[in-house]
């Protein structure tokens, strides 16, 4: 579904919300359109294209906030646009999919990654940068080590990409719950509208529940029990909360590697 944010601002809204069910931006200007984000592909990315396509202008721009699936899956469908992303999504998405580990995480969209048609980064963001006169990418972290987000200043719209998830549970297997809270703050300090990657658009507030949900996974010290109620009692997807608890206390422990629970998470004893 499109939903307009702003003059010249859109958001394909992920519908239903839940697992793997993401957002995609789209920015219009005079030299054509950016689009921040490409969901998983397959029949998610095709209705979401052809909305952008009927606005009219072509699309120049992709940028990736997040190596995960979810968020580049389907960036192929956009051939022709520039891909704007951090060294580590680009070095991410150098590397062969992991196609089984896909099915097993989003089982609904399982026959999608069949046809799955990957694009790499050609051009990186290390610092902040204006890549049109409307939209400034800006790099952060916690999510992944390197994500981005996209500001649109004249708008005061922030499209928060895979940094921020509302009323859907986060997935942090190869992020930094601490980090990540903390780095919401500035996700907050660049416009009064947050477009999350999964949810619907939000503010402040909702960067601030998950920033409490994030900070309490790292109170739990690796005892999912122990996780504190909040508003993320209502959230979907709290299968993950095991992996967010369990991630938070091996990086606390220096251990970086991918928690155990996760396997439970894809179905694999």
């Amino acid at each position: 579904m499109l939903q307009n944010v702003a003059a010249g601002v859109s958001v394909w809204l992920g519908q239903p919300f839940g697992r793997g069910v993401t957002n995609a931006g789209i920015v219009v200007e005079s030299d054509g359109i950016t689009v921040i984000d490409t969901l998983i592909g397959g029949e998610r990315t095709e209705a979401c294209a052809a909305a952008i396509e009927a606005i009219g202008p072509p699309v120049r721009r992709v940028i990736l906030t997040s190596s995960h699936v979810p968020f580049v899956g389907g960036a192929g469908r956009f051939r022709l646009a520039a891909v704007y992303g951090s060294r580590q999504i680009s070095a991410h998405l150098d590397q062969p999919p992991n196609l089984e580990g896909y099915r097993r995480l989003y089982p609904d969209v399982a026959h999608e990654f069949d046809t799955m048609r990957a694009r790499s980064v050609s051009h990186l963001v290390v610092d902040a940068a204006w890549l049109t006169p409307a939209v400034i990418a800006v790099p952060i972290g916690g999510q992944i080590e390197q994500n981005l987000v996209v500001q649109v200043p004249g708008a005061g719209v922030v499209f928060a990409g895979a940094m921020c998830s509302f009323g859907v549970t986060p997935l942090a297997f190869d992020g930094d719950p601490a980090t990540w809270a903390d780095a919401l703050d500035r996700v907050i300090a660049l416009g009064e509208t947050i477009v999350p990657g999964q949810g619907p658009v939000g503010s402040a507030d909702d960067v601030e529940q998950l920033q409490e949900y994030l900070r309490a996974c790292v109170d739990a010290r690796g005892d999912v029990q122990r996780l504190d109620s909040g508003p993320w009692d209502k959230w979907l997807c709290r299968e993950f909360d095991v992996v967010n608890v369990e991630r938070a206390a091996m990086l606390a422990d220096g251990d970086h590697s991918v928690p155990p629970s996760m396997r439970g998470v894809l179905g694999i004893d």
